[in-house]
C-alpha cells in the first residue's frame, strides 16, 4: 500500500450489472476459461461469426463444426450434441427471445449463449452465458461468464493503462483521429491467454448508471426504428437497452463509405464471413448489407433526427 504523492483515477463504488458472474477480459477468455475447464471435443459455431471465436477455439485443439442461419438469426441445424460437444449459440442483435433460447436448451444440453449484443439480457439459469462489456461501455477491456463448470486456475488481472488514449482521445478530440488506437487495443486480445478484467474497466463499470442507459437505448432503437424500418429488408424486435438497429439494404458496403465521409461510423461487424460465404447466402448478404445503426447512450433524440436525415439521404 503506498500512502500521500499525487492522487490516481477516482474510485468508484457502485454496483455492477452482471457483478454475480466471472468478471474476465474478452468474450474470447470466456471461451477460454470454459475450454480450460472441462475436456471438450467439439463445439459448433455458425459460419455468421467473427474469426476469432474460431481461432480461439483452434488454439485449444478442439474440432469445430459450422451451421448456417435462417432470415431470422436461428441456426438452421438438427444435432443431437453428445456430452462433450457444445453449440455455440449466437444471440445476434438480440433477436433471440428467452423462449427460444430456452428451447434450444432443451433440444440441445449444452449450449454457450454468447451474448456480446444483448448485454442487459438476464442469464438464464443453466445456461453457459457470455457477456461484452466494450459492445456497450467506454471500457477497454471487460467482459462476464455465467457457467457452472469449476476452473480453479489463478488468472492474471489485464493491464490496460497504455490502452486507454483511444477512449480519452475520443472523449476529448474525435474518433478518427484515435482509431488505429482502437484498432490495436481489438487486436490486442487475439493469441493471449485467459485474463480477469482489468481494475480500470471494473472501476468504470461501478460509475455507470445502468437504468439511464438501458431508458435511453429503448427510446433510441424506437426512435430509429420509427423513422428507418420502411427500408429495413428485415423486421427486427427490440431487446431491452438494443446494441444496435440491424438496417438491412441492398448495397451496404458503398452506403458504408459513403457515410463515414459525413461522419456517420457503421463497422462491418464480421468481415471475414464476406470472404469465406458466397454471395447469395444468407450470412454473406448479412455480413455486406447490414448497417448496425447507433442507438447507445450517448446521443440524445436530436441526434438520432440529425444522424437518420444523413442516412435516408443516403439510401432512398
Amino acid at each position: 500500500m503506498e500512502y500521500g504523492g499525487y492522487i490516481e483515477f477516482e474510485k468508484f463504488e457502485g454496483d455492477i450489472l452482471h457483478s454475480d458472474g466471472i468478471a474476465l477480459n474478452c468474450g474470447r477468455s470466456c471461451l477460454g476459461y470454459m475450454l480450460e475447464a472441462k475436456t471438450i471435443k467439439k463445439v459448433f459455431l455458425p459460419y455468421f461469426l467473427c474469426e476469432t471465436v474460431k481461432h480461439m477455439i483452434e488454439k485449444y485443439g478442439v474440432e469445430i463444426g459450422f451451421y448456417h442461419i435462417d432470415k431470422a438469426f436461428k441456426p438452421i441445424i438438427e444435432l443431437d450434441v453428445q456430452e462433450d460437444e457444445f453449440l455455440y449459440l449466437v444471440n445476434f442483435y438480440g433477436q433471440l427471445t428467452e423462449e427460444y433460447i430456452r428451447q434450444s436448451v432443451k433440444r440441445n444440453r449444452n449450449i454457450i449463449l454468447d451474448n456480446a449484443q444483448d448485454y442487459f439480457a438476464s442469464p438464464i439459469v443453466g445456461v453457459h452465458t457470455i457477456y461484452s462489456c466494450r459492445k456497450f461501455f467506454g471500457v477497454p477491456d471487460g467482459a462476464f461468464l455465467y457457467t457452472f463448470l469449476n476452473n480453479d486456475k489463478e488468472y492474471e488481472r489485464d493491464i490496460v493503462n497504455d490502452r486507454m488514449q483511444f477512449l480519452l482521445g475520443r472523449f476529448e478530440v474525435n474518433a478518427s483521429k484515435f482509431y488505429e488506437g482502437y484498432k490495436y487495443n481489438n487486436e490486442y486480445f487475439e493469441g493471449k491467454p485467459v485474463k480477469r478484467m482489468s481494475l480500470i474497466s471494473e472501476n468504470i463499470l461501478r460509475a455507470l448508471d445502468y437504468g439511464a442507459i438501458k431508458a435511453r437505448r429503448n427510446e433510441n432503437w424506437e426512435y430509429v426504428s420509427d423513422r428507418l424500418s420502411k427500408y429495413n429488408g428485415l423486421k427486427p424486435v427490440k431487446s431491452e437497452a438494443p446494441f444496435a438497429y440491424p438496417l438491412l439494404i441492398s448495397d451496404g458496403m458503398k452506403t458504408k463509405k459513403r457515410l463515414a465521409d459525413k461522419l456517420v461510423y457503421l463497422p462491418t461487424l464480421w468481415p471475414n464471413v464476406i470472404k469465406e460465404c458466397p454471395v447469395g447466402t444468407v450470412e454473406h448478404e448479412y455480413a455486406a448489407n447490414i448497417l448496425p445503426i447507433p442507438v447507445d447512450q450517448r446521443y440524445s433524440l436530436e441526434n438520432m433526427n440529425a444522424m437518420c436525415k444523413i442516412i435516408e439521404d443516403e439510401i432512398r
